[in-house]
């Protein structure tokens, strides 16, 4: 296979980001893995869509450090890629790490649309994508699953809703990611509601939701694949996040540590809940945050954590999703455009 990775700069990538270990694990795997920015895209006047990618010049490696430089350094494969004629375009970018950058948030998912409709394999389906730039998509998936939220630009109406809750809620941005600007409004801190209001509004809207106390043991992030937990031999592609620093934020960005995790029933029957929507939407690889019986967020833009996953379960889960996305090119070459790329993706 020809596989692309869209990320959002080559040069802040890291060996231990999940995309890196996909991107290793399809070249040791005997594939082509190609590299490429959000501002690498050229649409032809010939009408063909190309991107300036790099590639990583051996087709081995067993340092996730080794590849990634290699990818970056002077020896690398640098061309002018058909995007039309890769097989799968992966789609690892996060819009929310763009905010100084509109375009950057939009254009490459027009781009992965246009992509799709010539036959290439976009995952997660881009169109769908386009409806969750931002935190409203989590609000169409089952009241049961989520916590009680409040979604406003106005300071009057957050203030209700705190009081509503008893003073205690989480704060944080309507489009953000990795713990930025979250605050934790205790009863105590009323003083200071209109501050962190003020500090989230800058950005656009804020987004109250319940705050609930099994959050201070950590929240679990669950991988899910096709719609279904991703896991091998009862050995679950999840890890509980803990901050022992005392912050509630338990995101890696902000010093959170991964320590194995048995699933309970709950956390399975979330998936049961979320799962049509996700298969419907075409979303491939998702990351569930579990707080407690209820869920936080699902990540459909580059959720990471796969390496924890597999260093705590000793499972080599990049691998099974480069093995998924062989299999589901097989189907493509079989029913050609029968299928939708949103189908294709879950299949």
């Amino acid at each position: 296979m020809k596989l692309g990775f869209l990320v959002n700069h080559l040069e802040t990538e890291d060996p231990a980001f999940t995309t890196t270990r996909l991107g290793m694990a399809a070249i040791n795997m005997g594939h082509e893995a190609w590299l490429m920015s959000v501002g690498d895209f050229v649409y032809d006047a010939d009408g063909s869509i190309h991107a300036w990618a790099r590639a990583a010049p051996k087709t081995k490696y067993k340092s996730l450090e080794r590849y990634l430089a290699d990818v970056k350094g002077g020896e690398a494969r640098r061309e002018r890629v058909t995007v039309d004629a890769l097989d799968v375009l992966l789609l690892r970018n996060d819009p929310s790490e763009d905010a100084e950058r509109p375009w950057a948030q939009t254009t490459p998912i027009l781009f992965a649309q246009l992509a799709a409709s010539r036959g290439v394999l976009v995952v997660n389906d881009p169109a769908h994508l386009a409806n969750a730039i931002n935190k409203t998509y989590f609000q169409h998936f089952p009241e049961q699953a989520r916590p009680r939220t409040c979604i406003s630009r106005n300071a009057e109406e957050i203030r209700r809703f705190v009081a509503e809750q008893g003073g205690t809620v989480v704060l944080k941005p309507l489009q953000g990611s990795g713990g930025h600007s979250v605050f934790l409004v205790r009863e105590g801190d009323r003083a200071n509601l209109n501050q962190m209001i003020e500090a989230i509004t800058r950005d656009g809207y804020v987004v109250a939701q319940e705050y609930l106390p099994a959050a201070e043991d950590g929240d679990i992030r669950l991988f899910v694949m096709n719609g279904r937990p991703l896991e091998v031999d009862g050995k679950y592609a999840a890890f509980r996040r803990v901050n022992k620093s005392g912050d509630m934020r338990s995101n890696m960005h902000v010093g959170g540590k991964s320590e194995r995790v048995e699933l309970d029933d709950r956390a399975l029957e979330l998936v049961e809940m979320v799962r049509p929507k996700l298969i419907r939407d075409g979303m491939f690889l998702v990351g569930l945050d579990i707080v407690g019986d209820k869920l936080m967020e699902v990540n459909v833009f580059s959720p990471g954590g796969l390496g924890s996953a597999s260093e705590l379960t000793g499972v080599d889960f990049p691998r099974l999703v480069i093995a998924d996305l062989e299999r589901k090119v097989h189907y493509r070459r079989y029913y050609g455009g029968m299928l939708t790329n949103s189908e294709l993706a879950t299949l």
